[in-house]
């Protein structure tokens, strides 16, 4: 946050006030209520002061899904985190309203299922020490290896990384196309780093692990056969358990650590979103139209391993 752009802490503060007397005298809440909702929206305010947003025009939707993923790595239960987030949601249709921003920035944010945490997500030096450990001099090993890289690299569901096949990566430029829920088809570009492990996996172990069946599925084990969505569980909580990670740890949690690492790199959610294949957002299918180029320059950019 530079000096030319400093952070409007009162202008925050005087439009929190409008909206505590808008809640006051239009609404006729409880001072309880009200009080919450001020104490809600300074947490957040303290937030956006650390990402430089210096007033409410200015706030995306990927900084307030950063505050999500910031509130749930602090230890926020889902009921606090819906809170904070459904009186953010108020205020910002207030300000709408009020003609002071142009849109709601929160609108497009799904409320996290009460009593459920949001996902488990790695750091990237947990990703980093899981992957050390696997071993590579071995056929399995490099497998592996190869399987963590590319599912952690593209956040794939581990349905879709067991089912991948050989003509679904491609290779200039490297990208893979998967077949996700409900069969819709997404590409996700792959970093450089997933593409040498990748490459050194089809020179020098699947040719060993394929003896058997000439498989067009990309993992397989020993008897050429795929791989099943449980062996991969159990594939990756062998490792995690190595790296002293926690045990419950899924292949799910790769998938959540590739989408929050890109979007607290800086990548735009709607990208995320749509490199993930995720529908529950209704605004990604307007972003359909871009390019694989694009998709591959921001992946190059925001991945910490591309």
């Amino acid at each position: 946050m530079g000096q030319d752009n400093p952070f409007n802490e009162q202008l925050w503060f005087r439009l929190i006030d409008d909206f505590i007397c808008h809640l006051r005298l239009e609404k006729g809440l409880s001072n309880n209520t009200i009080e919450g909702y001020a104490t809600d929206l300074s947490f957040f305010v303290s937030f956006v002061k650390g990402l430089g947003i210096d007033e409410p025009s200015k706030l995306t939707p990927t900084a307030v899904l950063s505050w999500l993923v910031h509130q749930r790595n602090h230890g926020m239960h889902a009921r606090t985190i819906s809170r904070r987030l459904s009186s953010l949601r108020s205020f910002f249709n207030f300000l709408r309203n009020e003609r002071l921003v142009e849109a709601n920035p929160v609108a497009v944010i799904q409320n996290p299922k009460l009593g459920l945490y949001l996902p488990d997500v790695l750091s990237i030096e947990d990703v980093e020490r899981l992957l050390a450990v696997v071993e590579m001099s071995t056929p399995l090993g490099l497998r592996d290896r190869a399987l963590l890289e590319l599912t952690y690299a593209c956040g794939l569901r581990a349905s879709e990384a067991v089912t991948l096949q050989l003509p679904h990566i491609h290779w200039d430029p490297a990208y893979v196309r998967v077949t996700g829920k409900g069969q819709k088809e997404r590409v996700v570009p792959i970093g450089d780093v997933a593409l040498e492990i990748l490459k050194e996996y089809l020179l020098k172990a699947r040719p060993v692990l394929n003896k058997a069946i000439q498989s067009e599925f990309l993992f397989t084990g020993r008897n050429g056969r795929p791989l099943t969505r449980q062996r991969f569980w159990q594939i990756l909580k062998t490792y995690a358990l190595k790296a002293g990670l926690k045990a419950e740890i899924s292949p799910h949690s790769l998938r959540h650590s590739f989408a929050t690492h890109l979007l607290e790199g800086g990548a735009d959610l709607r990208v995320v979103q749509m490199l993930l294949g995720h529908s529950s957002i209704t605004t990604t299918q307007i972003y359909t139209h871009l390019d694989l180029q694009h998709l591959r320059e921001v992946h190059k950019r925001f991945h910490p391993r591309a």
